[in-house]
């Protein structure tokens, strides 16, 4: 005992010395960071403002001029989100290298041959003046929180030990990019499908990608509008929820805007200016992804050293733009890319060289329109604005206070006459040339339509007879199907209901998939014992795809199973290759129409996939099926790129494992990569009453209070009021004008 007390006091003085290092680092590191939201400060402003933040963090910005605005919500997105708005120019600008190392030179390779930062350059300077300043005014107001607070950045830069550059226009540009970027790529499609035809049965494979429906999967949307025909209030309801990948911080940033002439809400995306989604004092507005193809790949005969490629039969000279990647403990990776005339080869595969056309780089023009979108007080206006949204291809649904509803797909569409767009084209023969965009005019639309229903949720809005080609990755008609049959099972609605339309779990195609194993287990009359259970139990199921249950995991393995299996038909070995988001609508197609000349016996062949199936459930949860868990099986985590990755402590900073309820074909589209972002209802009866929340929270850094204080609510499909008129200020920043 003698001997151990000193011992013991040395290790109880060792671990409080490490406990106080501890607290000092986390003082310093994480706490420090944390964004003055309070009491005064000056900035360069031309009159008195304020931040006033709600009980969620929310800001609520108050100036004299839209410019003072702006520059305050660049500044409040910045003290929220500095880092992840760093993170979002470098991935489009092929920057993180720089930063991260050799773990993300692919990234950047596939960034530096989109051309992401020369289309943001480009971009920039052919903006009309007007769109540029509203950039301008953001890019101020970031680098004004830039300035007033280096030594004190949030935690990501000094895990990574570098300081962001200052802010630009093209920044703004280079994030929204991004976002075009994921909600368009369809290039690998073009492969996937090239490569089944060449291996396969030419007609089967057509048949797995019809041609008004196909690509893979991409994050989706539903938004619908209600008239008040329809409604309990006698006003317009506007939801919308727009499905993306899961990100930490959220993909989203609310915030509200006000100032002479402008007074708007609603989500903003991190390190671009105005509402993105919202509504003003007259108007609301929502969102969903159209899925339209706006790439196309071309086969070029083109000589690497070079550049000279075939078109038409003869020569031409490509351009060529030489590149530097920079790599954090290495040196740069020097790239040479080639740009015909149908964009920059892009990719090799198989020995062919192919070059990328993509309308994000094809407009002379860029514009910024949502400032005027935020503006807008009717259809008219609203639509004047929209006119100018150069993509991506968006499908906007519209309600007023004077009791309008509409929609409109906006966005540059590009003209195909003499091919699909849906395998690589031909570079040198010049026959699948765009021919322009299709005009604004001739986009489908919709104003006031008598059912007083406007229901998208991804699905193709273009009629079988339009007049322009039309392709892309539509999804199956299953979500848009529920919303509409839901909306039309009452008369009146009120606008806190539609949030249960948004968490819908019914899956249509599973519940019939469910029955057509059913029946072929009742028309054998006899089969594999082991497999009654797994009958019996979606011989009882309702089809709602709900956590806590066996039979969602059981239809989704046999769905799994039967995709490989037609696609194994069509073109054998590639079977594991097609996974389409119209999978499921091409599947029930078969199961429904039976033709002999996939398979001679379609009961025989559910079966088998059930038996597989249970076979491979058996191998993650059991071998009593009844048991099984759709939610262990359909788990989310959300995992931060850089502080969930920190020994120890990593899952401090990340969401999850949990359990989730949804899939691709329910309403609450939910997989283990993307769900609903952002869930918004608007009550044009009552704008007080709006509803909006995000999945995680407002503020990117751990310590704060909004960290993800709305991930609770958002997990139990609950929501927040979007306080407009009477803001219930928590904290209240004045900002006054600096002097000279």
């Amino acid at each position: 005992m003698l001997f151990s007390s000193p011992l013991l006091r040395a290790v109880n003085l060792s671990i409080a010395l490490l406990l106080i290092a501890l607290v000092l680092a986390a003082y310093w590191f994480a706490w420090r960071p944390l964004p003055r939201t309070s009491g005064q400060i000056a900035a360069p402003v031309s009159a008195k403002a304020a931040i006033s933040r709600d009980a969620l963090g929310v800001p609520h910005i108050d100036a004299a001029t839209w410019q003072d605005a702006i520059f305050l919500q660049g500044y409040a997105t910045a003290q929220d989100r500095m880092w992840q708005m760093d993170a979002l120019r470098r991935l489009a600008a092929g920057e993180l290298a720089e930063v991260a190392g050799k773990q993300a030179v692919e990234l950047d390779e596939e960034a530096r041959r989109l051309r992401l930062a020369r289309i943001a350059e480009a971009a920039e300077r052919s903006m009309p003046p007007a769109d540029r300043a509203v950039l301008a005014a953001y890019a101020r107001g970031v680098n004004f929180y830039l300035e007033t607070n280096r030594g004190r950045l949030p935690l990501e830069f000094t895990l990574l030990g570098y300081d962001p550059r200052p802010w630009r226009v093209r920044d703004s540009i280079l994030a929204g990019l991004q976002m075009y970027r994921a909600l368009t790529t369809t290039w690998r499609d073009e492969i996937t499908k090239l490569h089944m035809l060449e291996k396969g049965d030419a007609a089967k494979v057509n048949a797995l990608f019809p041609s008004r429906l196909s690509a893979q999967v991409q994050p989706g949307s539903n938004a619908w509008a209600v008239s008040g025909g329809r409604s309990v209030t006698g006003k317009p309801i506007l939801a919308n929820d727009p499905h993306l990948e899961f990100t930490v911080p959220a993909s989203w940033h609310l915030v509200h805007i006000r100032a002479l002439g402008l007074d708007v809400e609603g989500a903003a995306l991190p390190g671009v200016p105005a509402v993105i989604v919202g509504h003003n004092q007259r108007i609301a507005w929502g969102v969903t992804n159209l899925h339209f193809d706006v790439q196309d790949l071309y086969r070029e005969q083109i000589d690497l050293q070079s550049g000279r490629y075939v078109f038409r039969g003869q020569f031409e000279q490509a351009r060529l733009e030489r590149d530097a990647i920079g790599i954090k403990g290495a040196k740069p990776l020097e790239i040479a890319i080639w740009v015909t005339r149908h964009g920059p080869i892009f990719l090799k595969d198989e020995n062919n060289q192919y070059a990328l056309r993509w309308a994000a780089a094809g407009s002379s023009i860029f514009e910024f329109p949502f400032l005027d979108i935020d503006r807008a007080h009717d259809w008219t206006e609203f639509t004047r604005a929209i006119a100018r949204f150069p993509g991506p291809g968006q499908n906007f649904v519209y309600a007023d206070i004077d009791g309008n509803i509409g929609y409109h797909v906006t966005g540059s569409l590009p003209i195909r006459k003499n091919c699909a767009g849906d395998v690589p084209a031909d570079g040198a023969a010049g026959e699948c040339e765009w021919e322009g965009f299709i005009p604004f005019d001739e986009l489908p639309q919709v104003f006031n339509p008598p059912s007083g229903l406007i229901v998208t949720a991804n699905q193709n809005p273009f009629p079988a007879d339009y007049r322009y080609n039309v392709g892309g990755g539509f999804a199956p008609p299953y979500r848009a199907r529920e919303i509409r049959e839901l909306l039309e099972s009452r008369a009146k609605w009120q606008p806190d209901e539609m949030l249960a339309v948004q968490k819908d779990v019914y899956s249509a195609f599973s519940y019939f998939l469910a029955q057509q194993l059913v029946l072929a287990w009742d028309a054998r009359r006899a089969g594999n014992p082991a497999l009654r259970d797994a009958v019996d139990l979606l011989r009882r199921w309702n089809g709602q795809m709900e956590k806590g249950t066996a039979a969602p995991m059981l239809a989704t393995l046999v769905f799994q199973q039967l995709r490989r299996d037609f696609a194994e038909r069509a073109a054998p070995g590639l079977g594991r290759t097609y996974d389409p988001q119209i999978a499921p609508a091409v599947v029930e197609r078969l199961l429904r129409e039976r033709p002999r000349d996939w398979f001679p016996d379609y009961d025989q062949l559910l079966l088998q996939c059930l038996s597989e199936a249970v076979e491979e459930g058996s191998k993650t949860q059991g071998s009593r099926v009844s048991r099984w868990d759709y939610g262990r099986y359909n788990e989310l985590r959300i995992v931060h790129p850089v502080d969930g990755r920190i020994p120890l402590l990593g899952s401090y900073f990340n969401i999850g494992p949990v359990p989730m309820s949804g899939s691709p074909t329910t309403v609450k589209q939910t997989t283990r990569r993307l769900g609903p972002s952002m869930r918004m209802v608007i009550d044009l009866a009552d704008l007080e009453r709006s509803r909006q929340n995000i999945t995680i929270g407002e503020s990117g850094h751990r310590l704060s209070p909004h960290y993800k204080d709305q991930w609770e609510a958002y997990y139990a499909a609950r929501s927040f009021p979007m306080q407009f008129q009477k803001v219930d200020a928590k904290q209240v920043l004045v900002i006054t004008p600096a002097t000279r």
